[in-house]
């Protein structure tokens, strides 16, 4: 097979999805580093790669839940003319990241590549794919999962880590806050991350409020709370307002409390901490990427596929679910990170 010239990485889903396709994208840029390398992600989640060294072009399609207030066949001619673009750019290949959907699919077959790769669950009746790949029998991590379908391009070998870059402007902000805040005073930052999307993965508020006031007490850290602004009742995309809004009534300027209402403020946030405790959700991935020590609430099913990637860590998970895991469990996984891999 000739070297490509052009290739394409989709990844419609999640912001961790997203994250964990970052090893193949920088395998790819060095075996093949007179590619243009793009990737077709969603406007959700886009704006965490905007400015990512190892890409040359970034498009992003609208899924029309996402914008409910806009009339569905609006989205869907917005989401053509982005395919016929990636269309008129010729690519050589289109790598389907993630697991087989018809979806994903559809999309690869519209983007026109001459090669197209993806996974399949069985023999499909449509060549949606070039080249079909099996879905791996044995569990595996996502980055794992993603990085095999660079094999039949000649990429083979263990992924390396994630990449992400935090926007120079947002870690400048969070760190002239942190900086003139009480809750610092010179102490390394521990960032706890509360907001979850589904049931299964949150952890309970008077948890959090537990741990956050026995590292209060303990007095060797600052804690910075993270959170996803919004109602909770939003069916789009829930907030945590009131239940910041409780553990900021209970601590007061004791607590470093931080909105994330964008996506780069909270990668800025989590590269500009030493330390995290967060739920199985985007905001593990940001901190795996920004190499911090992580301590991760996980549903048991999810502990193989999406652990943290190549970061010191602490996966907690119980078999009555996240809301099951006790809080001294969470403070000793802290405290040991902590006298591992902090100063002092």
């Amino acid at each position: 097979m000739r070297e490509p010239r052009k290739i394409l990485l989709i990844r419609r889903d999640n912001i961790g999805d997203l994250v964990c396709t970052t090893p193949a994208l920088a395998a790819l840029r060095r075996a093949f580093p007179r590619a243009r390398l793009a990737l077709l992600a969603n406007t959700y989640n886009a704006a965490i790669l905007a400015g990512h060294p190892d890409l040359d072009a970034l498009y992003t399609l609208r899924k029309p839940k996402h914008t409910p207030e806009r009339a569905r066949a609006a989205v869907l001619w917005e989401n053509f003319r982005v395919f016929w673009r990636i269309r008129r750019e010729r690519f050589d290949v289109a790598l389907a990241c993630g697991s087989f959907t018809p979806t994903l699919a559809h999309h690869a077959f519209l983007t026109g590549a001459t090669m197209r790769l993806g996974y399949v669950r069985r023999p499909l009746p449509f060549p949606w794919f070039t080249h079909p790949l099996a879905e791996p029998g044995e569990p595996c991590h996502e980055v794992e999962k993603v990085f095999r379908l660079l094999t039949p391009l000649g990429v083979t070998g263990p992924p390396g880590p994630l990449r992400l870059f935090p926007d120079p402007e947002e870690l400048a902000r969070f760190r002239a806050v942190a900086a003139a805040h009480p809750a610092a005073a010179g102490r390394p930052l521990v960032a706890v991350a509360i907001s979850a999307r589904g049931a299964k993965k949150c952890w309970p508020l008077d948890r959090f409020s537990e741990l956050i006031g026995a590292l209060l007490e303990e007095g060797r850290v600052g804690v910075v709370l993270l959170w996803a602004p919004g109602a909770a009742d939003n069916p789009l995309f829930p907030g945590d307002d009131d239940a910041a809004a409780t553990l900021r009534a209970r601590f007061g300027q004791a607590l470093l409390a931080y909105a994330t209402p964008r996506l780069p403020a909270l990668v800025a946030a989590l590269f500009g901490v030493a330390l995290a405790v967060t739920p199985d959700t985007g905001s593990l991935h940001i901190a795996a990427a920004a190499g911090k020590p992580t301590v991760a609430l996980m549903p048991p099913e999810n502990v193989a596929g999406w652990h943290p990637w190549q970061t010191p860590s602490r996966v907690l998970t119980h078999p009555a679910g996240v809301a099951a895991i006790p809080t001294c469990a969470v403070l000793a996984a802290v405290r040991e990170l902590a006298a591992a891999h902090l100063p002092g």
